[in-house]
């Protein structure tokens, strides 16, 4: 039997059961007229391999977002498992992010972080608001990794490592709904 349709799912329940799926912890940059600039984004996306995109989901109330939304171009820095202060840095709303901090040009003239796990030049193709968030998808135009250190993920509601390969462990089978046991 299918779940009634337009069921009302409270936000609070909503972002509890999402927090089970790990995301990739990113910080986008940009330089803009009045200097660099740049976020935290837990929603990135690879959207297709020809040609290459990729996508971020940026809140709706982001202050960073709106002077970076018009440069035509970003930078997507996938943080290391040891890049927390970095994260920290890059989450707070207002100040100079960038103060004190080295950092080089990527190919479009975006920062590119020091430390990260990987980097994404990018050119942006579409925006789209999208609920709370604007979903802006990019062509990948350059990019580089820095070796194999492991990236930082979120997981219910903390910053993680991905230390390898999970074990294998017996999982549980998921009911078949309207089905009872035999």
């Amino acid at each position: 039997m299918a779940p009634p349709v337009g069921t009302h799912v409270e936000p609070q329940v909503f972002r509890q059961v999402l927090g089970h799926v790990p995301t990739t912890v990113t910080v986008v940059t940009a330089s803009t007229a009045d200097g660099p600039a740049g976020l935290v984004v837990g929603s990135f996306v690879s959207v297709s391999l020809e040609p290459p995109l990729v996508g971020v989901f940026i809140a709706e109330s982001s202050a960073s977002w709106p002077p970076m939304s018009g440069t035509g171009s970003f930078t997507v820095n996938v943080l290391a498992h040891d890049q927390q202060e970095l994260c920290a840095r890059f989450a707070r709303s207002g100040g100079d992010k960038f103060a004190d901090l080295t950092w080089w040009e990527s190919p479009h003239g975006n920062p590119v972080l020091p430390g990260t796990t990987a980097w994404l030049d990018c050119l942006v193709q579409q925006v789209q608001k999208l609920g709370d968030h604007f979903f802006a998808v990019a062509e990948v135009v350059g990019l580089g990794v820095a070796g194999s250190v492991p990236p930082m993920v979120f997981h219910r509601g903390a910053l993680h490592t991905v230390t390898g390969p999970a074990p294998a462990t017996p999982r549980t089978p998921h009911p078949t709904p309207g089905k009872g046991p035999s």
